[in-house]
């Protein structure tokens, strides 16, 4: 009998956290992950992925501890000599971590998709769990300002989250596939749920979700489907999502997250901070989970992931 498979969508610090206790738990027979490419950018020459890296860095113990992102133990010799010659700076790419982006862009320019550069890059690293890149086709978070659309990194590196957001695009969706690989996981018998990791609804798991056919695939998924809410008390745990909620009118609340993913999802995993909204969440159709979501250490992340296998458990 065939192991029953895991896929969870994620993006950014707070999805890399819940992935790094999903593999804790379940092997790489049980477990993919489905990862926003809409962060992805020229820079330098290189093809930069930020939130493949932060996942292959988090599950390859190789994440810097006190950011989240990048490799520890990193130097700058590269970053301090590329500003000595008047080079641009904002974008922060260390010694280490620079290897990964040159032997990503030597591989697509031979030739190579970025999910079998993505599996090689991940193996190299002592990484089983597949990862999956949402699309091999490119798409472009860009995000609606006061200031005027801005390529993502430019607005949240560059300009360091500070213009008030008014909307967001994703460039060449309309346009990209699904990844291949990912639309068979999605039509498995085997698949026995699907997790949307804590990540910022708008620019780690909308951008997944653009990907034509990607909301129905999920919506026709025999596989049920949950979302951990990535708002704590009214509270981002990590980035700027309540900053971008509170500028464009909408409440900060985990309530509302819910029924963003609503159409989607047969459950929903609120912070026990949040069992007020628990009925509210319910009134949406949905099953809810109230448990502790907030992951300080290894062992807050194992603990979630086994509490949302649970949920998935109990809604087959």
């Amino acid at each position: 009998m065939s192991k029953k498979r895991y896929l969870a969508l994620t993006g950014g610090v707070g999805g890399a956290k819940l992935a790094l206790g999903l593999s804790q738990l379940l092997t790489a027979e049980q477990l993919s992950f489905a990862v926003n490419t809409g962060d992805d950018f020229e820079h330098l020459g290189l093809h930069i992925s930020p939130d493949i890296d932060t996942l292959v860095y988090t599950l390859s113990g190789q994440s810097n501890p006190d950011t989240g992102w990048g490799r520890r133990d990193e130097s700058w010799q590269f970053m301090q000599s590329l500003e000595q010659l008047g080079g641009e700076t904002w974008f922060r790419l260390g010694d280490r971590d620079l290897a990964m982006h040159i032997q990503r862009t030597r591989q697509l320019a031979a030739g190579k998709s970025l999910t079998e550069i993505t599996n090689r890059l991940a193996k190299a690293l002592g990484i089983e769990h597949q990862i999956l890149p949402m699309s091999d086709d490119p798409v472009r978070t860009r995000v609606q300002t006061q200031s005027g659309w801005m390529d993502f990194q430019e607005y949240f590196v560059k300009q360091q989250c500070r213009p008030a957001v008014t909307g967001f695009e994703y460039s060449g969706s309309e346009m990209a596939a699904i990844n291949p690989q990912l639309v068979e996981l999605l039509h498995s018998d085997n698949l026995a749920g699907i997790l949307i990791c804590p990540s910022n609804p708008f620019v780690s798991i909308d951008p997944i979700l653009a990907l034509p056919g990607m909301r129905q695939a999920l919506i026709d998924s025999k596989a049920p489907v949950i979302a951990i809410s990535p708002v704590v008390g009214g509270t981002a745990i990590k980035g700027p999502t309540v900053k971008m909620m509170q500028e464009l009118s909408i409440p900060n609340t985990a309530s509302w997250v819910a029924g963003h993913y609503a159409d989607v999802l047969d459950g929903f995993v609120l912070d026990q901070q949040d069992a007020g909204l628990k009925a509210g969440v319910e009134s949406l159709g949905l099953s809810v989970n109230c448990t502790q979501t907030v992951m300080n250490t290894l062992e807050d992340r194992v603990a979630l992931a086994q509490d949302c296998l649970d949920f998935l458990h109990q809604l087959n």
